[in-house]
């Protein structure tokens, strides 16, 4: 399981740009909160060298997937949320988690801890909100 800002990373595949070349299928981790992206730690190595390799023989677009044959369950295997499932069940599950972990923020004492938790919960009550309101067309 990866973490961001304390909250669980969501794993989904995207294009991302090296130099010149776009790579598209990349396996990648997304946090919810702060909305940070990075390669999947599992093909990480192989995206480097795979986008050097691209960007050096001058291709401007490449399919990840026509050269890594990685099993996408096996590389998702340990994240918590896939960006498939549906948007309420991910916010959902960030909140429960969040909630978890502030009471043992405040069973610690540590202050610090539980202010991150608190911002953490008004970003993803936020989403909640945006999605039930998508939802329902208002």
């Amino acid at each position: 399981m990866s973490y961001c800002c304390g909250a669980s990373m969501v794993g989904t595949k995207g294009t991302l740009k090296h130099y010149r070349t776009q790579v598209h299928n990349v396996p990648l981790l997304f946090c919810p909160v702060c909305h940070r992206v990075e390669v999947h730690y599992k093909v990480e190595n192989e995206y480097e060298i795979l986008a050097e390799y691209a960007h050096g023989d001058g291709a401007s677009e490449i399919d990840f997937q026509d050269y890594v044959t990685e099993d996408e369950d096996a590389i998702f295997e340990n994240c918590v949320n896939r960006e498939s499932e549906d948007a309420m069940v991910i916010v959902q599950r960030q909140i429960d988690m969040s909630l978890d972990l502030l009471r043992l923020a405040k069973e610690m004492k540590d202050e610090k801890w539980e202010s991150e938790l608190k911002r953490r919960l008004a970003v993803m009550s936020q989403r909640k909100l945006k999605i039930q309101h998508n939802k329902t067309g208002l």
